[in-house]
């Protein structure tokens, strides 16, 4: 299952590149379709909630400092990433056994263990 934003360049290549090796998923817009509370504790106890929220981003940027100094720990991060959709870096790749985020096509490779 791949998850991400349909219009984010990243989300687009590795969704390219998963068709031009044909791996099928499934892919869940969450700024559409959304983000459940569930969804992202799975993501933040694989991967880490410092690693979810992406801090590069307009979305980050744009907020006031205020607001980004509140984020201490996982439980204000998975606030404002429900809050704000757009600041979860993309994409998550789901493969049933773990969970990737980011494209990196060599991780790609070695999770879906294409050669």
């Amino acid at each position: 299952m791949l998850y991400g934003i349909g219009n984010c360049d990243t989300v687009r290549k590795a969704r390219a590149w998963l068709a031009a090796n044909g791996v099928a998923h499934v892919f869940h817009d969450f700024k559409k379709a959304g983000l459940s509370p569930a969804l992202l504790t799975r993501w933040s106890d694989a991967v880490g909630w410092e690693t979810l929220l992406n801090r590069k981003g307009t979305t980050w940027r744009n907020l006031p400092q205020a607001r980004r100094d509140l984020v201490t720990d996982a439980g204000t991060a998975h606030a404002l990433m429900l809050e704000f959709p757009s600041i979860v870096k993309r994409p998550v790749l789901e493969t049933g056994r773990q969970t990737s985020v980011g494209f990196d096509e060599a991780r790609y490779r070695l999770l879906l263990a294409i050669r």
